[in-house]
């Protein structure tokens, strides 16, 4: 395994929403089985207001885990959190159970961040994301800190396609459909990005 590999897999990593202590997590931890899931996502739809707040504890965490990746601002990871969450609930009956819940969430909160960050600031601000001060086994400090900074300086778009498919585990296909670009885009995007990072020799 790469000195590569051994770092982004290490950003697997998120912050306790009410502690913000980070720990390791395994990646499909609090993931509900694919059959419950879809049974509380009929319930919901339905009306079944507890079925509502299952989905919500359920996948919170995981979605503040995600978007805490792009800012270190606690509050303002929260209010992404959250509005992702109304627009998901708002619009349930567009879910096509085609993939995941959680796909779709992600795919709701990146475009919420995306949205929001546009409002206040330029979308290529985003240097500050919350790549974990902590270093991963078998690399030296100094490894860990150049592609730590590489990553921050990486644009948004890169920033996004590396984690969701080195980090979270998703393919190019479904994070096509999560960014609405082709799949062959998010594919040379990726190649794109590996091939900046191996100049700074840090593959």
């Amino acid at each position: 395994m790469s000195i590569f590999h051994v770092h982004l897999n290490f950003l697997n990593i998120g912050c306790n929403v009410s502690t913000q202590v980070c720990i390791k997590e395994e990646k499909n931890l609090y993931l509900l089985p694919e059959k419950e899931e879809i049974a509380l996502i009929n319930r919901a739809l339905s009306g079944d207001q507890k079925a509502y707040e299952k989905l919500y504890e359920s996948y919170v965490e995981i979605l503040f885990r995600f978007l805490a990746q792009f800012s270190d601002q606690r509050e303002q990871v929260k209010d992404w959190t959250q509005v992702a969450f109304v627009k998901a609930f708002d619009n349930l009956d567009s879910f096509k159970f085609n993939s995941r819940f959680k796909t779709w969430l992600f795919s709701i909160g990146l475009n919420v961040m995306r949205s929001e960050m546009r409002s206040k600031i330029t979308f290529t601000d985003l240097e500050e994301a919350n790549l974990d001060k902590q270093e991963p086994e078998h690399s030296t400090s100094h490894d860990w800190s150049l592609l730590r900074k590489a990553i921050r300086k990486l644009s948004p778009e890169k920033r996004m396609i590396l984690l969701l498919h080195e980090v979270e585990g998703y393919s190019h296909n479904e994070i096509g459909s999560m960014l609405n670009i082709k799949e062959g885009t998010s594919r040379v995007i990726l190649h794109r990005t590996k091939e900046e990072l191996r100049k700074q020799q840090l593959v």
